[in-house]
């Protein structure tokens, strides 16, 4: 889906880089499949601030995605393809046969009038929701589950997908989009295709307004702090504030925050890629 560029009337719109929402079909979402979404601002169940840089941003409809799949033999039509303010990609609406309506993650090229299915024997095409022990290899894939029926929970962002390299047993070999190679159970599901709008990530906000809209507050740097606020702080003149690392000491480059002892270390072949 291809950005523009606006014209620089203004300082907040002269680099200003944003989606064009050409593949968008409709502006409003299904009610039926909408529920209210509170804002936590950061805060606990205590009104403790728990997560910095948070807060404010524009009023939110959550719409409720079906990540599971599981509505096997009945087809469903394309009806719309919607901008969601919770997630990064589009989402479609589909309309079984039966008369039910539910939303999904939109894959890339998918068009209104388009009809998807789900369930074991479907055909391995895009949109079609199926058992990873059933694809060919080479396939490319998002919305992936990490366990059988718990519903996808791997590359749902926009533009990301993974590849299907192997199948060992019980498992399936997939190549995820950092690079890791990690065996899957084969039962799992995921769907064909690239998750929808590949060019968010050349998106430039422009000004620091619209990070506001969207609920992001202020952040200040570490070294302009003081040594009794952030391990970076202090130091006469612009110092370069040490090596980088949080407010609680967390090294930024180099240390690495798995946990050693996790069960799921043993399905992972290669790690991924390094920068």
């Amino acid at each position: 889906m291809p950005v523009k560029k606006y014209k620089p009337t203004s300082p907040g719109t002269r680099f200003r880089v944003g989606n064009d929402f050409s593949e968008l079909t409709t502006s409003k979402p299904e009610k039926s499949l909408t529920t209210s979404l509170k804002k936590k601002g950061g805060r606990n169940n205590e009104g403790h601030r728990t997560v910095r840089h948070r807060g404010g941003g524009h009023k939110r409809r959550y719409r409720i995605i079906d990540f599971k799949r599981q509505k096997d033999g009945i087809k469903a039509t394309v009806q719309t393809i919607e901008y969601d303010p919770n997630r990064s990609c589009w989402i479609s609406l589909l309309k079984y046969e039966d008369g039910e309506k539910r939303y999904i993650i939109a894959p890339n090229g998918i068009k209104v009038g388009d009809v998807v299915e789900s369930g074991s024997g479907v055909a391995p095409e895009r949109g079609n929701c199926l058992p990873l022990k059933e694809m060919p290899l080479g396939s490319t894939i998002h919305a992936i589950e990490m366990w059988p029926r718990k519903g996808a929970a791997l590359a749902r962002s926009a533009g990301t997908y993974a590849t299907l390299m192997g199948k060992e047993g019980i498992y399936a070999v997939v190549k995820m989009p950092s690079g890791e190679l990690r065996r899957i159970l084969s039962e799992c599901r995921a769907t064909i295709g690239t998750v929808s709008n590949p060019d968010h990530q050349l998106q430039v906000l422009g000004k620091a307004g619209r990070k506001r809209w969207l609920g992001r507050r202020p952040r200040t740097r570490g070294v302009a702090m003081n040594p009794v606020d952030h391990p970076m702080g202090g130091g006469e003149g612009r110092s370069s504030g040490g090596h980088p690392r949080s407010r609680t000491g967390i090294m930024a480059k180099g240390q690495k925050t798995r946990d050693k002892k996790k069960s799921s270390d043993r399905l992972i072949i290669s790690r991924r890629k390094k920068k």
